[in-house]
């Protein structure tokens, strides 16, 4: 190809290229991606530049608050300048906060720009934002997950990863660096987590709004009701909200508990806290900071202090019970209170769980005998939970009650026993002791609002280290006792040799059970035996008395019917020998008529002779010739003393005789 050939076809280059490049320096046509947004830039106008502000609202020249979205955007030439931005993306669970580069200025006590109406509030229509009267700075609202096309020159997003911005100067670069760094510092680009299993609560301080009143440190809990769905800011997520119930800044009463909350980290910051735990056996008495103040509730008879009702400032005449809190530790104190029975110890170096003794140590006493030993001491008490705020409200805690009054009161007590007492009686009395304190002490701890259950008295010891004159006396008590001991056991050994002896006979008495036993039945059968006997004698002694008491009646009836017949006859006897006296002329003549008779009889049944064979003679021969016979004389002087006696007999009984037949 020559020279004149080639020539017109570079000129038609240049000049398609020169085309191309005026064409473009125009902006007649601007291609914006999808993914970007175009920000447009007047260079140029008959209405001059704007007067006041950032963004030129009324055509003048400068940046327009709308931006060109994807495709392709005819200008006129050399009028306009096109600037791409990237889409603004705000991850999932991240926030995003606005600067506002133009609109109204802020308040005199405004820390953000307010976003109370929907034109105030809405980022990606920059026109409406700035004739809704909305304010430059950063923003009160938050942007939430997702992709806005947004004017970065009226709004820099600042994100976790980036900040979105166009026509930044440096200034204004390090003003958003900083906040951005604020921000990061503040853990707000995520929202708060309070994690269900950490039993932690939130704090809130609000940076924006009206000033708490003087003396106030709190401020009061608003916004919570969801009734009022126009001023309920669901835990500080609705800055406006907050504001129109009338929320102040500062550290806030109210808390939010677990779950996930998407806060202004410009607007309020949270702070982490455990909740407030009430152990199983205690109570919490409130010392609250807050809250309006309200009249004395702990009645006329209590003069040493004020309570108020739950809620208001001061100590709570209700004690929280056990269990979690979400109490809000700013606003308030808790005093943890036992209402389980607990020990105090007066003894160095042992100190209970809650450590309301650990200063305490033994009492120090002086004896009646000038003796100084140390007295290790314990004593368990109770806390009614119904008066534990009197005690913190007198006290101001458990521990200086402890150490201000029970001790000094607590040793007062002992030293004056130990005053009256020698060291042995001391160690001796210890049970005495030890229950005329708790009577005595019991009615002093109910003046202080507590409740003695038991005092626990120890061994007094020496005070100086290497002291043994407590060791020596407890010695001599060891040895009496030991004696006593002694004998207890020779007692007791005389009680084992007794029930030895007792086990032997018990033992005999089993290896002879049979022999025992047969016998005891032989005995029972004997018995039965001999009760039978018994009763049968009892049955023929019976029916002897009844048949000796019939033939008693049978012989008294025989005798007295033998009676009768022998009166009878004797009648008849009576009056036959009257008739015969008085036939013999006279009862001598009767009588010795009788006797005469009955001698007859005699002579007549003996075998004696009535004359003598034998004549005794004066010769011997004749002596055996004459043996046997009765002289006659004799015959005669026997009659002859006879009669006259038989004649007197007759005479004085025949009077008699008469009688008794008369009688008859």
């Amino acid at each position: 190809m020559d020279f004149d050939t080639a020539l017109p076809i570079a000129l038609w280059a240049a000049g398609i290229i020169v085309f191309l490049v005026v064409l473009r320096m125009s902006n007649v046509f601007r291609y914006i991606p999808n993914n970007q947004v175009g920000i447009v830039e007047k260079l140029w106008t008959t209405k001059g530049s704007i007067e006041s502000g950032f963004i030129a609202l009324n055509g003048e020249a400068g940046f327009e608050p709308e931006v060109l979205r994807g495709g392709l955007h005819v200008f006129f030439p050399f009028m306009y300048r096109i600037h791409k931005s990237d889409l603004v993306t705000v991850g999932q669970g991240k926030i995003a906060y606005v600067f506002a580069r133009d609109g109204a200025a802020l308040g005199a006590s405004q820390v953000l720009g307010a976003n109370d109406t929907p034109e105030k509030s809405d980022f990606q229509d920059a026109r409406k934002f700035l004739t809704g009267g909305g304010q430059k700075g950063p923003q009160r609202k938050i942007l939430r997950e997702g992709t806005y096309a947004i004017n970065t020159t009226q709004f820099a997003i600042i994100t976790d990863e980036r900040v979105y911005g166009h026509a930044l100067s440096d200034q204004e670069q390090i003003v958003l660096d900083g906040m951005k760094q604020t921000i990061t510092e503040r853990g707000g680009f995520a929202p708060v987590v309070l994690a269900a299993g950490h039993d932690l609560v939130g704090i809130v301080t609000v940076h924006d709004g009206p000033s708490l009143s003087p003396g106030e440190i709190i401020a009061p809990e608003v916004g919570i009701d969801l009734r009022t769905p126009e001023t309920f800011h669901n835990n500080f997520q609705e800055p406006e909200k907050f504001l129109k119930a009338g929320g102040y800044r500062g550290r806030q009463l109210q808390v939010i508990v677990e779950g996930t909350w998407y806060l202004n980290r410009l607007f309020a910051t949270v702070e982490s806290v455990p909740k407030t735990v009430i152990p199983v056996g205690n109570v919490g008495v409130v010392i609250f900071y807050t809250g309006p103040s309200t009249g004395d509730v702990s009645g006329d008879q209590y003069r040493h202090g004020e309570l108020v009702t739950n809620g208001s400032r001061g100590v709570w005449k209700d004690p929280l019970l056990p269990g979690k809190y979400a109490f809000n530790t700013y606003a308030g104190k808790i005093e943890i209170i036992p209402t389980v029975n607990f020990i105090l110890k007066w003894v160095r170096g042992e100190v209970g769980a809650m450590k309301l003794d650990e200063n305490l140590s033994e009492i120090s006493l002086i004896t009646k005998d000038a003796f100084e030993p140390t007295l290790p001491l314990s004593v368990v008490m109770h806390i009614d939970y119904k008066k534990a705020p009197m005690i913190i409200q007198r006290f101001g805690d458990v521990k200086k009650l402890v150490e201000q009054t029970l001790d000094p009161m607590v040793s007062a007590f002992f030293k004056n026993i130990a005053q009256k007492m020698t060291l042995i009686e001391l160690l001796q009395n210890r049970a005495a002791i030890q229950e005329e304190s708790a009577q005595a002490m019991k009615e002093k701890f109910t003046g202080y609002s507590l409740e003695l259950q038991e005092v626990l008295i120890g061994t007094p010891r020496a005070a100086a280290a290497g002291d043994q004159t407590i060791e020596n006396i407890l010695i001599q008590l060891r040895s009496r006792q030991i004696a006593r001991e002694q004998i207890e056991t020779y007692r007791e050994q005389e009680k084992a040799a007794t029930q030895e002896r007792t086990l032997n006979e018990a033992k005999a008495t089993a290896a002879a059970q049979t022999a025992l036993t047969q016998s005891l039945i032989q005995i029972k059968v004997q018995e039965n035996e001999g009760a039978a006997a018994f009763a049968r004698a009892q049955k023929d002694a019976e029916t002897i008395k009844v048949t000796a008491a019939a033939m008693g009646e049978q012989s008294r009836l025989e005798g007295q019917g033998e009676a009768d017949r022998v009166l009878a006859i004797g009648t008849a006897n009576a009056q036959s020998t009257k008739l015969s006296v008085d036939a013999y002329g006279g009862p001598e003549f009767r009588l010795a008529e009788q006797n005469f008779s009955r001698f007859a009889d005699a002579l007549t049944k003996i075998n004696q002779p009535l004359v003598p064979q034998f004549l005794m003679s004066g010769t011997q021969g004749a002596e055996s010739g004459n043996a046997g016979l009765i002289p006659t004389a004799m015959l005669s002087s026997m009659f002859g003393q006879m009669m006259p006696e038989a004649l007197e007999k007759l005479k004085s009984e025949a009077p008699k005789a008469s009688r008794r037949t008369n009688g008859a």
